[in-house]
């Protein structure tokens, strides 16, 4: 069974697109005999059985990823101590052999230039040697689209003092969730030492409709409380505005805190509410999806792989990625489109 399938999917379930195989399948299902439909009502609870056999799989998978997460971080806090500066790693630490080596492809004599050259550079420039690696979160935000688009140059300052990511699991015979906790340095924005994003899954097929089950799901999530120091909140922005009275015609400004478009708002989400109309349903679901989309990312990618973000080799695999699945997309519809040439252009005398 594929252990991946439903965990990159993670998220509110899909509101359309639906309709029209349902009532087709319905449609079908009312045509077959009496003696047939029967059989097939026995093998749709057999196919529940499995969804809820499925769901205690996943839970299982839950498990082993919150076992696992203890062996990797270790790697993840040398990783840190190293991005910050805390600690410099060796020089057998640091041999790399990169598979586009430039001096293993230069001649020797270019090499030798390009040497004396380099040494002229160090002559003249002043030698510097930042502590650690600077900028390297910002860096990833900045260069992954889905991060940069929630991306402010007002959030850009403060993530310069983002420490590390870190994904902690529930403990078992909790509630299924993931918690993302964003580790800063002491900063001049804000006294919380960690930010932290709680999302709620669960494991466990809907009694409504059961055959929508592909894995665990994102049911929900919580932020937290920034303790902003004065004036440095840039989740809202002070406004000015003329008031004009309306029976002496005297006019006053007033100052008023309206909410301001920044990346801290990721720990301040949108709640879903019975009461809400409509439209309004329907755009706290699509803002709730991405914000599930977000912190699943954050979750499988980003943290594990924080490193081939910053370099961007990651980055080059998405993108293999969205190239294949466009390149099958345009091949079904080329398809589609062939059939309907050969349909309405055939000559039998051909």
């Amino acid at each position: 069974m594929d252990t991946s399938k439903g965990k990159g999917d993670l998220g509110v379930q899909n509101l359309s697109g639906t309709g029209d195989k349902l009532v087709h399948c319905q449609d079908l299902e009312s045509m077959l005999p009496k003696a047939v439909k029967r059989r097939v009502h026995a093998l749709k609870r057999l196919q529940v059985q499995c969804a809820n056999i499925e769901a205690k799989f996943y839970e299982e998978v839950h498990e082993l990823e919150r076992k696992y997460s203890t062996l990797y971080q270790p790697l993840f806090d040398k990783r840190r101590d190293i991005v910050t500066g805390t600690v410099e790693p060796t020089d057998e630490e640091c041999e790399w052999q990169s598979d586009g080596d430039e001096d293993e492809e230069l001649a020797e004599e270019v090499k030798e230039k390009a040497t004396i050259e380099e040494a002229k550079k160090e002559e003249t420039m002043p030698q510097e040697d930042p502590k650690g690696i600077p900028e390297f979160w910002l860096t990833i935000f900045k260069s992954v689209d889905m991060l940069s688009d929630m991306l402010q140059e007002h959030d850009e300052p403060i993530l310069k003092h983002l420490r590390d990511i870190q994904v902690k699991f529930s403990e078992p015979g909790q509630p299924m969730s993931f918690t993302l906790e964003f580790h800063f340095e002491q900063n001049g924005y804000f006294n919380n030492a960690v930010l932290t994003k709680v999302y709620k899954m669960k494991s466990e097929p809907d009694a409504s409709d059961p055959f929508s089950f592909e894995g665990p799901e994102i049911i929900d999530c919580e932020g937290c409380q920034i303790d902003w120091h004065k004036g440095k909140d840039v989740t809202v922005k002070t406004i000015k505005k003329k008031q004009k009275h309306k029976g002496r015609g005297t006019v006053r400004t007033v100052t008023k805190q309206v909410p301001n478009d920044s990346f801290f708002n990721f720990f301040n989400p949108v709640k879903a509410s019975p009461d809400e109309e409509e439209d309004d349903s329907e755009f706290t679901l699509a803002t709730l999806a991405t914000d599930f989309e977000i912190g699943h990312f954050f979750r499988e990618r980003i943290v594990p792989r924080a490193v081939l973000y910053f370099t961007g080799e990651a980055l080059e695999d998405d993108e293999s990625f969205e190239e294949e699945d466009m390149e099958e997309g345009d091949e079904e519809e080329q398809d589609e489109e062939g059939d309907e040439d050969d349909d309405g252009d055939f000559d039998p005398k051909a």
